[in-house]
Order: C-alpha cells, then structure tokens, then sequence
C-alpha cells in the first residue's frame, strides 16, 4: 500500500510505503499552537517508509523534557509536515491532515491528555496518556 500527501502548495510532496506503525493524537500546547489548532493528528512511520520531494525549512522546538523537537514544514505555505525526535531515531510523525485520503484515519491513541482542550470529547475505546509515555 503508499499513501501519498503533500503541503498546501504543492511544493514538498511525499509516499508512504506499508502501513504506519502508530496512528495517534497528541493534545500538548506546542502541537496546538504549530496545528492551529485543539490537537495534531499523527502518522508514525519508518526512515524507510518514506520518501520526500521538495525542501522542508525545520524549526527546532524543545518538548517538555527540554529534548529537542524538530517541526519540518513546506518554507513557502507554510503546512506542517512532520516532526522528528532525537528519541525516536529512524522514525517520522507525519502530520496527517497533509494527506491526500484521509478518511482511513481512526486515531484511538491520545497523548498529553493533560493539556486537551476541556471540550475534546474521547472516544470509549480512547488510549489515553496524560503526557508521552515512556
């Protein structure tokens, strides 16, 4: 299977071979405010799943543990396109409003339940983690 997904614009474009390893939402304030948004729908995939076309500009953010979060996104649109872990090494969150097909998405993972906006509402079947779990 690839699943296929790009930036608003057109200029970084990507391909996804296999399934991802983890479908998840993460609820802490830094996704919030580089989503726009109440959460950041995420794909976990492998180096080797993927493959980019187009440059991504990177913006070096500090999670909670002061660990460094690199958030790469398209340098002319401005989408999000993925964030890459020093800790989680040969492996890419990809954004996942930036795919192409979105409708096979059932995140039921949730992490930094912590910080959610007091109006998400989870589902009964919802993994929840009040921040990363590690």
């Amino acid at each position: 299977m690839t699943t296929t997904g790009g930036c608003l614009c057109g200029a970084v474009r990507y391909e996804i071979e296999g399934d991802p390893l983890l479908t998840a939402v993460c609820h802490c304030r830094n996704c919030q405010k580089q989503a726009g948004s109440a959460m950041s729908v995420l794909i976990g995939v492998r180096d080797e799943q993927i493959a980019i076309t187009g440059d991504l500009t990177t913006y070096q953010d500090a999670g909670e543990s002061g660990d460094p979060v690199y958030r790469r996104f398209c340098g002319t649109c401005g989408s999000p396109i993925l964030s890459d872990l020093p800790s989680q090494q040969g492996m890419h969150f990809v954004k996942a409003g930036t795919l192409d097909d979105v409708s096979a998405l059932d995140p039921k993972m949730h992490f930094w339940t912590v910080s959610a906006q007091p109006w998400v509402r989870f589902g009964e079947d919802a993994v929840k983690f009040d921040k990363t779990p590690g």
